[in-house]
């Protein structure tokens, strides 16, 4: 108890420290694989800005002066417990704010949706240098605030109740690795403040039905003990939906596909092992009904064994 303490204090006074001048992120993620020990514990505090001007009006690209620049700002806290040897668990809860830059409309602000995923990872096969690991993951979220979904394109988020199951394979060969996923998201249908809407039909109902989500993740890159530096690739589909008429405001039930790409970095100190910093960009390439927009991560994360007051050993984090 005394050693969870003192971590957990000092945890707390290195992110004190470095939220003015740092951005952050989690260590481990649902789509990657990475995993920590059992009994360990990861703290972690994440920051990411993403704005755009240009839009996909269905497949049309244009922009819209009466907003100007649409940006959102997002402080995510996570934290994530080795549950067994194989078996992690991650919960998050983001604070969002939306501005848009011109127009009347005003941006949104406060909490949106709390987060559990279980990451599992089923099964390895080492040859030589090679190391192949298929991993099983589930994420469940739903609304924490009574945000308005029906506030397009400055709403906090769907406010709906998410569910997510993924596969991932990881192959590693040395340093170099690759790691593909590919995700269903099924999502519940939310209320809005309007008692009839049009999407190609009119519909007398507060009711909107969503459309559900594939997703596919790819990345590739340098894992090392203390580095990693990878690219990333991800693609998000709508399996249903409308597109935006011409116009017109989005609306919760549009057909929202987005292919980004990226790269991402993380150190972990020498000296300081426990301490993680996290730094990506993103940019989406192409869309439908979405903005091309470019998103700008970086987090800390403290990992922190829960078993014993002795000093965290120097475990290699990256090689699972």
């Amino acid at each position: 108890m005394i050693s969870f303490y003192k971590a957990t204090k000092k945890c707390i006074l290195i992110c004190a420290c470095l939220i003015g001048s740092s951005q952050f992120a989690s260590a481990q993620m649902e789509n990657d694989g990475i995993m920590i020990p059992q009994n360990y514990l990861c703290p972690g505090l994440m920051y990411s800005h993403s704005s755009w001007t240009n839009y996909w009006e269905g497949t049309f690209k244009r922009n819209n002066g009466n907003l100007g620049t649409v940006s959102s700002n997002e402080y995510n806290l996570m934290v994530t417990y080795g549950l067994a040897k194989n078996l992690i668990a991650t919960a998050g809860l983001p604070y969002i704010k939306t501005n848009a830059s011109a127009g009347t409309l005003e941006g949104q602000k406060g909490l949106q949706d709390i987060s559990l995923n279980i990451k599992w990872k089923a099964l390895q096969i080492i040859t030589g240098k090679s190391k192949f690991s298929f991993f099983a993951s589930v994420t469940g979220s739903t609304p924490i605030s009574n945000y308005s979904a029906d506030y397009e394109p400055l709403a906090l988020g769907s406010h709906s109740r998410n569910f997510t199951a993924r596969a991932v394979v990881d192959y590693v060969f040395g340093k170099y690795f690759f790691t593909g996923s590919g995700a269903y998201t099924n999502r519940s249908d939310i209320t809005i403040d309007r008692n009839s809407y049009f999407t190609t039909v009119l519909i007398n109902s507060n009711q909107v039905m969503l459309p559900n989500m594939s997703n596919y993740n790819f990345r590739t890159g340098y894992r090392s003990k203390y580095f990693i530096a990878e690219a990333i690739a991800d693609i998000s589909t709508s399996l249903g939906g409308f597109d935006i008429t011409k116009n017109n405001m989005p609306f919760p039930s549009n057909r929202m596909n987005m292919t980004s790409v990226g790269a991402n970095l993380r150190y972990r100190f020498k000296s300081f092992y426990n301490l993680e910093l996290t730094a990506s960009d993103q940019y989406v390439t192409s869309g439908r009904n979405m903005g091309q927009s470019n998103m700008i991560m970086g987090g800390v994360s403290y990992i922190f064994s829960l078993k014993s007051d002795k000093k965290t050993p120097q475990i290699n984090y990256y090689k699972n």
